[in-house]
């Protein structure tokens, strides 16, 4: 049993070493999440049904909001783990990280002792992530908007990539990344990246710097030659604490969340350890700025300091930086010279369970769990995650105020909703938001305050030429027989009721025959924004048999969310057979035309957190 929360960065810790030990005891390990929130947010059941699909949990969790379960069990702290034998006794519990390596031989000890007694018995499990619809992007966690090449870049966390958009319509300009979870450096079709938060660009804007999370390193993108290097980390986390800092890239880090470069340094919120890192050019070295490595909410010199999984920063660009510290729900600043100082500027900053909803002055003001945090023309800007809100910080009199949100949902327009915001970036006029669990990227006009959701499209064209091999669904229809001679296809797709085709972004459609069963002379492959169906495609019939294929990737929009996008992506396979008409083997065969109908089924209570 897991007693976890699931902004705690120790139980995140955890998550790769439980899949771990789910893999290598499959059949004998029984695995349940007992989710015990410590934020009120956490307690909301869909907030933990979206957990379980941005941490890929494929073990049962159980909502325990009241602490029930937790009492009963006598936990008293996240995370906790406790093993149970097959007779019901407890044989073993630990507190915090490190359980791997001893559970592991327990269990492998307890499989020994009860194999002659106990049959084991898989569970099957329906997977969330088996119940959803694909979406363009999947939890993105941060954005930095880079006003004077126009470009937005994305981290599309779950997609483990970031995407390089236009600020202004949203079209992909390029996809860094396989799309798959790994660590591996090369061309941007080859990287991997393990979900990638804090985005970072250089002064002449041709490095883009990545805080490659899953993976503890710190990458570095270069934007002109289009590779990706690992600035810092080993690509595992690190095991020694506090951090020890060294040279890179050999030192190790531990969830590096978000990123700010400051003239020749890049400044870290390395949540793992509770402290803000700087990463010098000049030196190549890496080491803790602030933050003593122990988890607190006490403020005083760099040094002693303590944060609470520093999740945000950013800069004024003159000295200080300003970093959102997500477990104490506070927006805190630290100084960058030597004999410099952390201070709280908002939130309560007296305890890691002091939190909530309220504007005001300074400490007064009370946050819940904020990750974003951007500095623009004087003033602070932060997305408070929590509480489904952006909200604005006057540096000089520390006064907070909420400028969009309020409830978890989605709309836009002058009175918006969000849903778990955790990125923010601004330029110009406007503020962008990566709104995770929207699974969209927002915008505010700082002018006329009003929300807007910028569509992304265009990812398809950037990656599906860099790969051969197919990874949408297929599904083979059943077989079908047709008259030789001229005539060709008719395809049809059947949306559900609130839906459309967008025309925004472009769908494409490619129809294939084997040349044993026709040739096709139309239109083979149509890539267009608002594709009308049916669409027919003319072709020959050639007397044989074979298959034809039909490979659709479609982007549909609930109306009148138009910026709310979903993919469809399946190949639909029908075996077909090419006949003379007059073969009466084959009776009432005379159609030469191949009719096939597709119907796209949407979840709708699965989509209701948008």
């Amino acid at each position: 049993m897991d007693f976890w929360t699931y902004g705690c960065i120790n139980c995140i810790h955890n998550i790769p070493y439980l899949k771990l030990l789910a893999r290598e005891f499959p059949e004998e390990l029984v695995m349940i999440g007992v989710h015990s929130a410590k934020f009120s947010n956490e307690g909301e059941t869909e907030s933990i049904r979206n957990i379980i699909l941005r941490y890929d949990l494929e073990h049962p969790v159980v909502n325990d909001r009241d602490f029930e379960v937790w009492r009963l069990w006598g936990s008293r702290a996240w995370p906790t783990l406790v093993l149970i034998d097959p007779a019901g006794y407890i044989v073993g519990g630990h507190t915090g990280e490190g359980f791997y390596e001893t559970f592991r031989v327990v269990i492998a000890s307890l499989i020994r002792e009860f194999a002659d007694r106990v049959e084991p018995t898989p569970i099957e499990l329906q997977l969330e992530r088996e119940r959803l619809p694909e979406t363009v992007l999947s939890f993105p966690g941060k954005v930095f908007a880079d006003e004077e090449g126009n470009r937005l870049f994305i981290a599309d966390t779950n997609h483990h990539r970031i995407i390089i958009a236009d600020m202004d319509d949203g079209q992909a300009l390029e996809v860094i990344g396989r799309g798959e979870a790994g660590y591996r450096d090369g061309d941007f079709t080859n990287a991997l990246f393990t979900s990638p938060q804090g985005l970072a660009l250089s002064g002449d804007g041709s490095t883009l710097y990545v805080a490659d999370t899953g993976n503890h390193t710190i990458r570095m993108i270069d934007l002109v030659e289009k590779t990706v290097k690992t600035l810092a980390g080993t690509g595992g986390q690190a095991d020694e604490y506090p951090l020890v800092g060294g040279t890179i890239p050999d030192v190790a880090l531990s969830s590096p969340w978000d990123l700010v470069v400051v003239d020749n340094a890049l400044y870290i919120a390395m949540a793992g350890s509770h402290q803000i890192w700087a990463i010098n050019f000049e030196e190549g070295i890496a080491a803790a700025l602030a933050g003593s490595g122990y988890e607190g909410w006490s403020d005083g010199s760099r040094q002693t300091a303590e944060l609470a999984q520093p999740s945000g920063i950013t800069s004024d660009g003159s000295g200080r930086l300003f970093f959102a510290d997500s477990e104490g729900s506070t927006i805190r600043f630290s100084d960058i010279s030597p004999q410099g100082n952390v201070g709280t500027i908002a939130g309560s900053g007296q305890s890691l369970f002091d939190f909530g909803d309220i504007d005001g002055r300074g400490t007064e003001a009370r946050l819940q769990h904020p990750l974003g945090i951007a500095y623009h023309q004087g003033q602070l800007y932060v997305a408070d995650t929590y509480n489904h809100k952006v909200k604005r910080i006057d540096i000089e009199s520390a006064e907070v105020s909420t400028i969009a949100g309020s409830d978890r949902g989605w709309r836009d327009g002058p009175d918006p909703l969000f849903y778990e915001p955790g990125g923010i970036s601004a330029a110009g006029d406007r503020l962008y938001i990566a709104d995770t669990n929207n699974h969209s990227i927002r915008t505010i006009d700082l002018g006329s305050g009003r929300t807007t959701t910028l569509p992304i499209w265009g990812v398809n064209a950037t990656t599906d030429s860099a790969s051969t091999t197919y990874s949408g669904r297929t599904i083979r229809l059943e077989p079908a027989i047709l008259a030789e001679g001229i005539g060709g296809i008719s395809f049809d797709v059947r949306l559900p009721d609130g839906y459309k085709v967008t025309d925004l972004a472009p769908s494409t459609i490619q129809f294939e025959a084997e040349p044993d069963v026709a040739v096709l002379t139309g239109e083979t492959v149509q890539h267009r924004p608002g594709l009308e169906f049916p669409i027919d495609v003319t072709g020959v019939g050639w007397r044989g048999s074979g298959v034809v294929t039909v490979d659709l990737t479609l982007l549909y929009c609930e109306v009148p969310r138009e910026g709310l996008c979903l993919i469809e992506r399946v190949r639909l396979e029908v075996p077909v057979e090419v006949v003379r008409q007059t073969d009466k083997i084959h009776t009432g065969v005379g159609d030469r035309i191949l009719n096939i109908s597709y119907e796209v089924e949407v979840n709708d209570r699965e989509m209701s957190f948008q």
